[in-house]
């Protein structure tokens, strides 16, 4: 998959620590002048899982995740996929996935340089799928970790699943979201059963003391939302993720 392309207007560029990165309304990022497509938080297989203990979700999780891999990488044919971390749900969830699925994944994972950063529910590397495995990673200028603050000189991770409920007018939407406060970015959840965790949550304070801006993925872009906008669980509709 050679020759990069950049993304479709869906995309909106933000500087993180001088790096510049576009933000795409599917939740991913991309490098555009290094080639690196950024994916966090596949968890792959999570709706078998739950399978397991009897909370039966549609099994079809996978497969969706899988769809939305595959439509990126066609699009912008990237050099370098950086997979940031809870690729899996857990370590045996690549003994669960169906074999269309699996191939499906071999053959991106074929397609160009896969790095898989080692999450809290993947902290081992993948056994069938190619690539590299890091705990943490620098490419393109910038280093990556899965969870935010868990190493000195982080700069882009995921596992805190972050959402934004912007309200204005009295009407409420409540979507995945990018937190950035210019030298750091926290990405939302790729995979499809994943959900969300409210930017307005403690949980993002220690993360970045002196504010943040929330970018929220719409339907077809992605917008900076004024902090004024921002508000807490109960005012807008549940997405799922």
């Amino acid at each position: 998959m050679s020759a990069t392309r950049p993304l479709p207007s869906a995309s909106g560029a933000i500087q993180v620590a001088g790096v510049e990165v576009m933000l795409d309304c599917s939740g991913a990022a991309w490098l555009p002048g290094e080639g690196v497509l950024i994916l966090s938080d596949l968890h792959f297989e999570k709706g078998s899982h739950f399978a397991q203990k009897g909370q039966f979700l549609p099994p079809y999780d996978t497969r969706a995740t899988l769809d939305g891999v595959e439509r990126l990488m066609r699009l912008i044919r990237p050099e370098t996929v950086i997979s940031l971390g809870d690729a899996f749900h857990d370590l045996h969830a690549e003994e669960r996935m169906l074999p269309d699925d699996a191939a499906r994944l071999e053959r991106l994972c074929d397609g160009a340089r896969w790095v898989w950063v080692l999450g809290n529910h993947d902290p081992l590397p993948p056994k069938r799928f190619a690539g590299v495995a890091h705990e943490i990673v620098k490419v393109g200028g910038l280093t990556f970790s899965h969870e935010p603050g868990d190493h000195e000189g982080w700069q882009v991770a995921g596992h805190l699943h972050p959402c934004a409920v912007a309200q204005k007018g009295g009407r409420g939407v409540r979507r995945p979201a990018f937190v950035s406060d210019g030298e750091h970015l926290v990405m939302p959840a790729f995979g499809a059963f994943t959900g969300g965790l409210n930017v307005k949550d403690e949980a993002f304070a220690p993360v970045f003391p002196n504010g943040f801006q929330a970018y929220l993925c719409g339907q077809q872009r992605v917008y900076a939302v004024p902090s004024s906008s921002l508000r807490g669980e109960g005012t807008a509709p549940a997405w799922r993720g």
